[in-house]
């Protein structure tokens, strides 16, 4: 691959992990086993995943104001299921429960989120989504190399072998 293609492959792991519901911990194996290297793909991964992560939380206000604009929300409307089922979790094991759940069901995004707007402060989230993403990441990265060596293709990526 040449030096053009292979920076271009690594952005494209940086926006794509900061696109809501593809994440980081999706994103990061694939590219793994695609044939980049596992340690810039995975710091690009997460800092693409955690700094939109960050900048809900940081505008979760605004988003509140712009959805309740958009749906025309009233005082006695019918919470949907995610924020049932989000409100269940957070109830039960609180910000750190929901925050190492969430992104398996719903992506970061919506957790940090719902999690601000149950009542979490807003560094409190940040911190708990960070640790979320990251163990997530670090733990699917783990499975696709396990799933690599499971299938004796450790040094050569997806690409060469269906495009060369």
């Amino acid at each position: 691959m040449s030096f053009i293609e292979l920076l271009w492959a690594y952005i494209l792991v940086f926006v794509l992990s900061a696109v809501p519901f593809l994440e980081g911990y999706a994103v990061v194996p694939l590219a793994i086993i695609a044939g980049l290297a596992t340690v810039p793909a995975v710091i690009l991964g997460l800092v693409g995943n955690i700094v939109t992560v960050f900048l809900v939380i940081a505008f979760v206000d605004k988003i509140k104001a712009w959805r309740k604009k958009k749906k025309g929300e009233e005082e006695g409307q019918v919470d949907s299921k995610r924020s049932v089922r989000a409100q269940k979790i957070w109830n039960k094991y609180g910000l750190p429960g929901l925050s190492i759940i969430g992104p398996l069901f719903v992506g970061s995004h919506v957790t940090a989120f719902m999690s601000v707007s149950l009542g979490a402060t807003k560094k409190k989230a940040f911190v708990w989504m960070t640790a979320s993403i990251t163990i997530w990441t670090i733990v699917f990265v783990i499975l696709a190399h396990l799933g690599i060596d499971l299938l004796g293709h450790q040094d050569d990526g997806v690409s060469n072998r269906f495009f060369n």
